[in-house]
């Protein structure tokens, strides 16, 4: 049974900083990903990174959020600088064991509850 629990969300003012974490009990070998889902909105897709190491970013965020995991912890974390406004939303974890490297939300197949950045102007 794969279980994925994110914390680390809260409410902070445009230009600081958060770090999500997700705890999970899946194997190093699973591809993870952070995706978010604004109110009205669609949940879309924020960064992934493979069992190697390798990651993919949505252009919004950029050279202002870092994935990365630690395999021997079985932690994935989401470093968020320079926040926005619309960078709020609640952020989920999710993990997939074959599809690497997707921003789609379709292609995970296991999800935490997620947890929620408010970003005030």
């Amino acid at each position: 049974q794969v279980q994925l629990v994110e914390s680390g969300g809260g409410s902070v003012q445009a230009g600081g900083s958060l770090t999500l974490s997700c705890a999970d009990a899946v194997s190093s070998m699973y591809c993870m990903g952070w995706f978010r889902q604004a109110p009205g909105k669609e949940r879309e897709g924020v960064a992934a990174i493979d069992s190697g190491g390798r990651t993919t970013y949505a252009n919004s965020v950029k050279g202002r959020f870092t994935i990365s995991r630690d395999n021997a912890k079985n932690t994935l974390l989401l470093q968020m600088n320079s926040l926005k406004p619309e960078d709020t939303a609640t952020y989920y974890c999710a993990a997939d064991r074959v599809r690497c490297l997707s921003l789609w939300p379709g292609n995970y197949n296991y999800w935490g509850q997620g947890t929620q950045v408010t970003v005030s102007s």
